[in-house]
């Protein structure tokens, strides 16, 4: 029974390492939500995505999860914005701006968090299941 805790455990953090890799991404799209181009036309900042995949562990012989790839969103266009005296701004005084949007990274960074604080409670109650057969052992 212990041995599936312990798996319990690994899997978990595994959980909480790629979501704080996700939170990072995340930091560094909200960080890079107004930047722009230096010259004339260039391309501001683009989004970062990430992905995760499912990894067999075979010394644990357990399914881990892990980051993927991280990406850019190339889907998503720039938006323009008239600021004739910015550096990047293109003859027609426009400036091509982010594609991040802040609610969007505002809903992904809590999902991330939930995802985070769930795998935490798993280890917490996984823990606590191990002290209680120890103590039951013991007894």
């Amino acid at each position: 029974m212990s041995d599936d805790l312990f798996n319990a455990i690994k899997v978990s953090s595994g959980g909480m390492r790629v979501q704080g890799a996700r939170i990072r991404v995340i930091s560094e799209n909200v960080a890079n939500a107004d930047t722009t181009g230096q010259t004339p036309g260039a391309d501001p900042y683009r989004r970062q995505t990430i992905s995760f995949k499912n990894e067999l562990d075979r010394e644990l012989g357990l399914q881990m999860v892990s980051v993927n790839k991280i990406g850019v969103d190339a889907q998503k266009p720039f938006s323009l914005e008239f600021m004739p005296d910015h550096p990047a701004a293109n003859a027609d005084g426009y400036v091509k701006k982010p594609n991040v949007d802040l609610m969007v990274e505002m809903m992904d960074v809590r999902e991330a968090q939930r995802s985070y604080e769930a795998n935490l409670g798993l280890i917490e109650q996984s823990r606590a299941m191990i002290s209680r057969t120890i103590d039951m052992l013991r007894g």
